[in-house]
């Protein structure tokens, strides 16, 4: 999530469970780099169930290899070392949700029904089943899991095998993201992915075997991708028909490996101009196949196999951060977790939120979050009348659509999405 300013934070380890807000303490103002008693009264209502809806992000943060273009709080057991071993961890992760739920009840709300969980990473699946089944199970006795809930993990193709995927079902799961990336071998090792993407049919087809509802997340723009390569990709995605399809350009992160390659001339830049082409070819092909895009990277077939809790974020809802760097966001504040495993682990069996710093976004902040979000969704946005002179200029310029556009709204046209950064600073 995005950051307006950070205030002072604890030392990274962990934070008391208590809550109450002292005397001198301003409202909306976290106390100890946590959520305040005062904050989640004034926006739910102390002891009743509140606002939005609500969801669960379990972070595990472990991975075989870390492959060179991602920049994303993972580690090798090679980083890790002892004190945070990744058989320990799903004990430790239980120990932080048991927190959470005594950190919410002691905050005045006394109950959130959890319409969605996402099992992210790293690589979740490096754990066992039993593992992820025991996080999973331990999110449904401190809140309750809502009937039709929506539960996630990503997986990468080579973690798991048929197995593995109908005892993630059985434990509740009900969707599954898988890191494809790319079709083309060469380009899996530009990326140092390691998977072979032959395995890809084998295990979309174990996840239908056991009922999980598929999704596939692909990357675009690797350095020296061809769009023949990336066309290729897409054709192979097509063939599986999954449910639901993610395609993210390649963005080269500073301090990763990549970017000291591309640096020092081993590998190129990727090109603004080559990666749009490719998102144009990928938006005709999936629309072409039936896939609707829903957000600028996200394409389901039906409505119903839209990424429940991924939206959840891009509307700003409630969801709690489990796992080192985890973010949450409840009742307007929002909060994030020491970052590093071992300093995590220490802190939560010690009894104390890993709570690392904390920010409440003034009004203003909000307002331009509130646009830079919603704007990357199908349905539009709603820019209300002291925006609403500069929509048709957007829509003279074929960035966003004419008919929302004259009931106030702001849909993105295709070439809006290619270009959602300028849509963004015209109307903040």
């Amino acid at each position: 999530m995005t950051a307006s300013s950070r205030p002072s934070v604890p030392a990274p380890g962990g934070v008391p469970l208590t809550l109450g807000e002292p005397p001198t303490a301003a409202p909306g103002v976290a106390v100890n780099g946590f959520l305040p008693q005062r904050l989640a009264r004034e926006e739910a209502g102390a002891g009743t169930e509140c606002g939005p809806d609500f969801g669960v992000y379990l972070h595990v943060p472990f991975c075989t290899v870390r492959c060179g273009y991602c920049d994303f709080n993972t580690y090798t057991a090679a980083e890790l070392g002892t004190g945070a071993n990744r058989s320990d961890y799903a004990a430790t992760a239980v120990g932080e949700i048991a927190l959470a739920q005594e950190a919410l009840r002691s905050a005045g709300i006394a109950r959130r029904e959890v319409r969605t969980v996402f099992v992210g990473g790293g690589t979740p699946t490096l754990l066992p089943p039993g593992d992820l089944a025991a996080m999973l199970d331990a999110v449904d006795d401190a809140w309750g899991l809502a009937a039709d809930a929506e539960v996630t993990t990503e997986a990468n193709p080579d973690s798991v095998d048929a197995a593995d995927l109908a005892a993630l079902a059985a434990a509740g799961f009900t969707r599954v993201s898988f890191g494809m990336q790319s079709a083309v071998p060469e380009v899996l090792a530009t990326l140092e992915r390691t998977h072979d993407p032959e395995r890809i049919p084998a295990v979309v087809g174990w996840a239908r075997d056991a009922g999980l509802s598929v999704s596939l997340d692909l990357i675009y723009g690797a350095p020296g991708e061809t769009l023949a390569q990336w066309q290729r990709s897409l054709e192979a995605v097509l063939a599986l028909a999954p449910d639901h399809v993610s395609a993210y350009a390649l963005v080269v992160e500073q301090g990763t490996k990549m970017a000291a390659q591309v640096r020092r001339g081993e590998l190129p830049m990727p090109d603004p101009d080559d990666e749009a082409d490719k998102y144009e070819l990928a938006a005709t092909m999936l629309a072409e196949a039936g896939y609707d895009w829903y957000e600028i990277s996200n394409f389901a077939r039906t409505a119903a196999d839209r990424c429940r809790h991924n939206i959840a974020y891009w509307r700003s809802d409630d969801w709690w951060g489990i796992g080192p760097g985890a973010h949450s966001h409840v009742a307007g504040q929002r909060w994030w977790n020491v970052k590093h495993p071992r300093p995590y682990a220490a802190a939560v069996a010690a009894g104390n939120l890993p709570v690392d710093g904390s920010e409440v976004l003034s009004g203003e902040d909000r307002e331009t979050e509130r646009i830079l979000l919603g704007i990357r969704l199908a349905e539009g946005l709603d820019v209300g009348a002291t925006l609403a002179d500069r929509l048709p200029q957007l829509v003279d310029e074929g960035l966003l659509e004419a008919e929302p556009a004259q009931q106030g709204r702001a849909v993105l046209t295709l070439r809006g999405r290619l270009l959602a950064d300028t849509v963004v600073r015209r109307l903040t």
